[in-house]
């Protein structure tokens, strides 16, 4: 796109968000680099793109639009296929008199136009947009899926019934029986619509439940179970099936629990699925977890990480020895902080293995081993193998027993850095779960250095509502949180005045929009990191319980997993509701 530059950086220099003097340097810097002025004042933060595209928009004499949010007919959107629209950055968003409206990337690409303007007829309005903007738009040709999705069950249970009619029974028993439902084309169809719902809709989890008259489908997201159909019980056996064929399981066992997996390639990229089927009164429960491969550009920072925490993190990965864990319970997030850490200590000076079960991110020169425990591959049995393997750094899974916690101990103690995840409920808890497990306490003062506890909380969408503590509000969060203690870190990381009280400090609730129907959109975690310090070494080696471990690491600077949620509730980034929804005390 060739925009006047003259013209364009008179704008900048007008718009007031650069001074002449860092607009003058920042153009030097892009000559230096090579980069276009536009595309370095977006990478230095100076600029957004929505910024930038309006500004070019304004030079090139086109109007400049935003999709987010926008409701477009769908008839008109199908006017450029997907494939078009997605591989080209254009989007049909408007039809008039005067002709097709369309938010493009770069205007200057006539050939798309032209194209268009073949299939279409009549007259093609470019528009210049941002590529948010063109993203959330070309998710509307998948959201179709969730209008239609009744429409399909409907139609393809019609089909089922005839298919059951035709051998007089509508619950096939044998394996065979059972497999030709499974291939047949109405079941592979509404299995296929469940899962790129799922991942459209940003599952972590699906629960396929049969009922006494029919089957629900519920989706987990952003942590919350929600309700998305439901199914005629006709289709149970079917579906079942289809996932056990997917997931390579047995088809005629149905009285006991079974686990398998599967994957799939897309453009959402790699997802991996973790099935567990179980009996219940009305059939076999199906619950698919969702495993997104591809998911990189995680930054501890990004996490939700910060100040003081973020900073014994970084101290704890510097060490070549000793134990970092992460506690929490099941989809808190702990794997994914690990491959954080992971991708930040991964360069070519030093060797990286793990065993994993599963392998829920695939990480380029690390070396990945997935635990098969039928044939005796567990956490134990794979890491004596990996300490034979020349390791610098490990990370197990999980420590899920005394023998795997005490092989963990003896390779942090033997000159490697163990990274690991355990099942607790706060940092300190880590501790006693270890001495229970049957590790000495003087193994666990010589080895663990840093200890992690979170949780996930959702994340406010962009509409959200700001307010102030009333008396009532006040004196019920008194009582879970130590408000001067609150009120001193939120000073520390200079989130407030010096000079805040509580009743000039805002906090937010969510405003519900279509975008987030419960005003929501995402998850941060909340955390609190754990030092290993002197004093609380005496602790672990005077057998203090978890209580007594943490009251000293909050002397010592500890801000709790509650404490860091109010701080994310005063930034805006989630509210307290939230917070004290996921965490009881």
């Amino acid at each position: 796109m060739q925009v006047d530059e003259t013209k364009f950086l008179q704008l900048v220099a007008d718009s007031g968000l650069i001074s002449k003097t860092d607009l003058a340097m920042a153009v030097k810097k892009a000559r230096d680099t090579k980069q276009g002025i536009g595309e370095y004042l977006m990478s230095q933060g100076t600029l957004t793109e929505k910024d930038l595209r309006s500004m070019e928009a304004v030079v090139l004499g086109i109007p400049f639009v935003s999709l987010k949010g926008e409701k477009i007919d769908f008839a008109v959107l199908s006017l450029i296929p997907e494939p078009i629209a997605r591989k080209n950055n254009i989007i049909a968003y408007k039809q008039t008199v005067k002709g097709l409206e369309v938010a493009m990337l770069d205007v200057d690409d006539l050939s798309v136009i032209d194209f268009i303007k073949k299939k279409v007829g009549g007259h093609i309005l470019p528009r210049l947009t941002s590529s948010d903007s063109i993203k959330e738009a070309l998710s509307l040709y998948k959201k179709t899926l969730e209008a239609d999705f009744q429409d399909i069950i409907k139609k393809e249970s019609v089909a089922l019934n005839t298919l059951n009619d035709d051998d007089g029974s509508s619950e096939p028993k044998t394996e065979k029986e059972l497999k030709e439902m499974a291939e047949d084309l109405p079941i592979i169809k509404i299995v296929d619509t469940l899962i790129s719902h799922a991942i459209l809709q940003g599952a972590s989890d699906v629960h396929i439940e049969p009922g006494e008259a029919s089957m629900v489908v519920r989706y987990r997201i952003d942590g919350i179970l929600r309700d998305a159909m439901v199914l005629p019980k006709d289709t149970a056996a079917g579906i079942t099936a289809r996932i056990k064929v997917l997931s390579n399981l047995k088809l005629d066992e149905k009285r006991l629990p079974q686990d398998g997996r599967f994957k799939i390639t897309g453009d959402s990229g790699n997802v991996s699925f973790r099935v567990s089927t179980l009996p219940t009164y009305y059939g076999e429960k199906t619950v698919i977890r969702l495993l997104r491969e591809n998911s990189k550009g995680f930054s501890l920072e990004g996490l939700g990480f910060h100040g003081e925490a973020l900073e014994r993190i970084h101290e704890g990965m510097k060490q070549h020895t000793g134990m970092l864990l992460a506690t929490g319970p099941t989809g808190s997030g702990k794997t994914t902080t690990l491959y954080t850490m992971l991708d930040i200590l991964n360069t070519p000076d030093v060797n990286i293995s793990t065993i994993e079960d599963p392998i829920e991110y695939q990480m380029n020169r690390i070396n990945q081993t997935q635990t098969k425990s039928e044939i005796g591959l567990t956490f134990a049995n794979g890491l004596r193998t990996l300490l034979r393997q020349d390791p610098d750094i490990i990370m197990v899974g999980e420590i899920r027993d005394g023998e795997t916690a005490s092989l963990g101990v003896n390779a942090a103690l033997t000159g490697h850095l163990v990274l690991s995840t355990i099942h607790t409920n706060s940092a300190a808890g880590a501790i006693p779960r270890m001495i229970d497990m049957g590790v000495e306490p003087f193994l666990i003062v010589s080895t663990v250095k840093t200890i992690i506890a979170q949780r996930l909380v959702r994340r406010l969408a962009d509409n959200k509502e700001q307010y102030f503590l009333n008396e009532t509000e006040k004196v019920a969060l008194e009582r879970v949180i130590d408000f001067d203690r609150m009120l001193g870190f939120l000073k520390l990381e200079k989130i407030v005045p010096e000079d805040a009280t509580w009743d000039k400090i805002p906090f937010y609730r969510p405003k519900p929009s279509d975008e987030a129907p419960d005003g929501y959109k995402g998850r941060v975690g909340i955390h609190e990191v754990m030092k290993i310090t002197p004093a609380i070494k005496e602790l672990i080696l005077k057998g203090s319980a978890g209580d007594a471990i943490e009251i000293q690491a909050k002397k010592e600077g500890m801000m709790t997993m509650l404490e860091d949620g109010i701080l994310l509730s005063v930034q805006g980034t989630t509210t307290t509701e939230e917070i004290l929804r996921v965490i009881s005390e």
